[in-house]
């Protein structure tokens, strides 16, 4: 048997939710049914998304465009940033990977919460990082604690901001006294993948501090409010040293021709946009009353998610809903073994839903 590398050995593989095909096969289900397990747009992708896609796959036999320069070109117009502080990944994920590539050295410290979105605790395990987790304070970063855990080890410090799972968000005060703490020689990532759902003054305006700190990365994806998780679109915005650092050991051809064009129509689609961060503002309402009139906890949300609790293991009822059609996710890999992450669908979708929580909740 061939050796695994050390760092390997333990890791748990990420588990995603579950296709809607693969759902239907294993229970054979015949009804339609209802995906609220992976913060994916319940609309769909843009539909000048699809035209674009239409209009260019005829083309797939070209190799991409290795740059993604019309992409960057689009979002440096759309931001108000420089292409040259601009990566584009196969999702935020391949971001997340191509930092600890750049910069994890085995033993380096990373100081994240716990819970938080779980592929940064994979990505530690496989670069040999040390992964210093700071316990979340009412569902919210506890960024006292974390700038305490900040020793001569610490290499990066990584928010995401609305926090996945729970949808708190670091306020713009909090985060403004966060970042000021923050040693130069320790890289900062804040995680923005539902910043697009986030109507709230308080929020902070992450872009203004780029031309400040240029330990600092903000990561974003395609693949919520713009519906287009399939393709595996992400992007991040940085100074032009870490921007060049990534691109060094990135892997070419990685963002592919249809990926590029859908979402530089997606990005064009504002119409889409409103629509979807509308419907996401009419389901949270919808859900909240709906989960107090069943008497369930729920964190309030500033993401197109919401955390709820159950008074015992939820996962007795993530399997009783899937039964009926109705796929959620599961969080007792986040330590959170008595609650669900709920997306916030269609109206339809949404009524389903508690349809079928008021069959299976006792």
């Amino acid at each position: 048997m061939i050796e695994l590398r050390n760092f390997v050995k333990n890791i748990k593989p990420y588990k995603p939710g579950k296709p809607i095909e693969e759902v239907i096969r294993e229970l054979g289900l015949k009804d339609e049914v209802v995906k609220l397990a992976s913060n994916e747009n319940p609309l769909g992708p843009s539909p000048k998304a699809i035209q674009a896609i239409k209009d260019k796959i005829g083309e797939i036999n070209l190799y991409p465009d290795d740059n993604c320069f019309y992409l960057k070109k689009k979002m440096s117009e759309v931001f108000s940033i420089d292409m040259e502080n601009i990566i584009v990944g196969s999702g935020s994920v391949e971001l997340i990977e191509l930092i600890f590539k750049a910069y994890v050295n085995p033993g380096d410290e990373i100081i994240m919460s716990e819970p938080s979105f779980i592929m940064y605790k994979i990505a530690c395990q496989i670069f040999g990082g040390k992964r210093i987790a700071v316990p979340l304070k009412n569902y919210s970063h506890d960024i006292e604690t974390m700038l305490k855990a900040i020793t001569n080890k610490t290499k990066i410090i990584i928010v995401d901001n609305p926090i996945n799972p729970t949808g708190t968000i670091i306020e713009k005060n909090a985060f403004d006294y966060f970042i000021r703490k923050i040693p130069d020689n320790v890289l900062l990532v804040v995680d923005e993948a539902y910043k697009e759902y986030i109507d709230n003054i308080d929020y902070p305006d992450t872009m203004d501090y780029l031309r400040s700190h240029s330990n600092l990365i903000l990561l974003h994806t395609f693949s919520k409010i713009y519906g287009l998780a399939a393709l595996r679109v992400g992007y991040g915005f940085s100074s032009k040293e870490i921007i060049s650092a990534l691109m060094k050991v990135r892997l070419p051809f990685n963002v592919n021709s249809i990926a590029q064009i859908a979402a530089k129509a997606a990005l064009e689609d504002t119409e889409f946009v409103k629509k979807s961060l509308e419907n996401n503002e009419t389901g949270k309402r919808f859900l909240y009353e709906e989960f107090k009139k069943l008497g369930l906890e729920y964190i309030p949300t500033y993401g197109n998610f919401i955390l709820t609790n159950f008074v015992s293991e939820a996962k007795e009822i993530f399997e009783a809903a899937q039964k009926r059609g109705v796929v959620l996710r599961t969080v007792y890999e986040y330590g959170l073994p008595n609650s669900l992450r709920i997306t916030i669908g269609t109206p339809e979708q949404n009524r389903k839903l508690i349809t079928v929580l008021k069959e299976v909740i006792k």
